[in-house]
């Protein structure tokens, strides 16, 4: 097992010193899945929300989230994010919202992080917009999909 790059010596929390890494290319890919009542997702498809377009909110709240994740999570690095793509997508069992992310930037460290941010905050998005109609939502499959780019190079979930 590799040595955990975010404890110091003395198994302190610190935050990766990137400096000396090489500027690169990187890109991730998340997905999250939230899951819902039939009568919700035709009310979210159809337009007939009372809150508006919710998965234009969603998508919206995911770049933003995207965006600040080093606020959110400790010792994150600020990235200069070149592109944030947030995919809302209505399941095929009726009774579901798939969301996919893709996170890019030329830089020093991943956007693994952001990519996931992304893809939660989407779904929270949808949750929040919905829980008045279905307090029973669950959000669940939340996962990196891809890696590319720097030391590790590319990455890519089995299915």
């Amino acid at each position: 097992m590799s040595k955990l790059t975010h404890l110091n010596d003395k198994g302190e929390a610190r935050m990766v010193d990137v400096t000396a890494k090489v500027v690169t290319e990187r890109e991730a890919r998340a997905e999250a899945t939230i899951s819902m009542s039939a009568k919700t997702l035709a009310m979210i498809v159809d337009g007939q929300h009372p809150k508006g377009d919710v998965l234009a909110v969603a998508r919206i709240a995911g770049i933003m989230a995207a965006k600040r994740t080093h606020d959110l999570i400790p010792l994150c690095h600020a990235l200069n994010l070149t592109s944030v793509k947030v995919e809302l997508e209505p399941g095929a069992d009726g009774m579901s919202v798939h969301i996919r992310t893709l996170c890019k930037l030329s830089g020093q460290t991943g956007v693994e992080m952001e990519a996931l941010t992304a893809a939660s905050i989407a779904a929270l998005t949808v949750y929040d917009m919905c829980k008045a109609v279905d307090k029973a939502m669950v959000v669940s499959k939340l996962r990196l999909v891809e890696k590319k780019g720097g030391r590790s190079g590319h990455w890519q979930a089995s299915t």
